[in-house]
């Protein structure tokens, strides 16, 4: 990831939406190993809520502080300091009443990155990437970062367990679209931070449709061809325009046969980290984080990004 600047005032650094479960204690470590890295902060957060019929009106109800909920609250914020007890960065662990979605994207704002778990208990994970899914990735004022299962368990002991040490490249889903585009400058920061190579990856999708409605445009494998060809010209392009800004930076641009979501699942297997934006065209954000959509980021073999659009001074004009 990019380094702090010293105008950041983005002052909760990595926050981490911590419920207590297995994926959550994946999500934990890889947040912690980010803000050491960068030397940012990392706050972790819970979140809790109490029935309407005992919290009453109100936007944010008084709750004692020997009520159940939010000792249940207080006890997984403990199981968080255990975990990180012998991490050597800055912490800060808070309890917070309200939707866990609707909390950590209301403290997004002061956050650079968000990370949360691909599943979880109760209401946390679940109301971020259940059926009313996208709240998080495609609210968040910052990248939100889902970790899965399968991202690799630390090695070492001690404070050595948050120091980063991987080689794999860092992967960004491209079309052609703006929001992708501000999604490629977030994972070349990245690359560049962490000395790997970046792979710019765009997908071509099947066309077996759509030459039942257009005849004249020839056989399926001149279509296939034509479209391949157009494609790895953009995304040459796309490589042009990054490599002005990040000079030593080593871009691969790749074009793949499938579907979006296949071609960047596929991308999660090799990749220590897969890059898309919330906003884009033929589908790469909506097969992520759409009605059906989850299960791209859920079971990827490894951390997905997903990054908000924004401003930037380099996005071509």
């Amino acid at each position: 990831m990019a380094a702090k600047t010293a105008a950041s005032t983005r002052s909760l650094g990595i926050l981490i939406g911590f419920d207590g479960s297995e994926h959550a204690e994946i999500a934990l470590h890889w947040g912690a190993v980010e803000a050491q890295s960068r030397s940012l902060p990392l706050t972790v957060m819970t979140a809790f809520t109490v029935p309407r019929m005992i919290s009453g009106e109100g936007d944010i109800p008084h709750v004692p502080e020997d009520s159940l909920a939010r000792r249940n609250a207080n006890e997984v914020l403990e199981k968080a300091r255990q975990l990180l007890q012998d991490y050597p960065g800055e912490t800060s662990f808070h309890v917070e009443y309200g939707d866990a979605a609707g909390v950590l994207v209301a403290h997004s704002s002061d956050a650079e990155v968000a990370v949360v778990g691909a599943r979880g208990r109760g209401g946390f994970i679940g109301r971020i990437l259940g059926s009313v899914s996208s709240a998080l990735p495609a609210h968040a004022n910052c990248p939100t970062v889902v970790v899965g299962p399968s991202t690799p368990a630390p090695q070492a002991e001690g404070a050595a367990r948050y120091t980063r040490v991987d080689e794999r490249p860092i992967a960004v889903g491209m079309d052609e679209s703006r929001g992708s585009k501000v999604a490629a400058l977030r994972a070349a920061e990245a690359a560049v931070a962490q000395q790997v190579p970046l792979r710019l990856v765009m997908a071509v999708p099947p066309i077996d449709g759509i030459l039942l409605w257009y005849p004249e445009l020839g056989s399926r494998t001149e279509e296939a061809e034509r479209r391949r060809r157009e494609l790895e010209d953009r995304i040459q392009q796309q490589a042009q325009w990054l490599s002005q800004h990040f000079e030593h930076l080593s871009i691969t641009p790749v074009v793949s046969d499938g579907l979006p979501a296949e071609v960047l699942q596929e991308e999660t297997n090799g990749a220590q980290l897969t890059v898309v934006g919330t906003r884009g065209r033929g589908g790469i954000a909506s097969t992520l984080l759409g009605s059906t959509s989850s299960g791209v980021v859920m079971h990827a073999s490894g951390p997905v990004m997903v990054v908000p659009d924004g401003e930037d001074p380099r996005l071509p004009q």
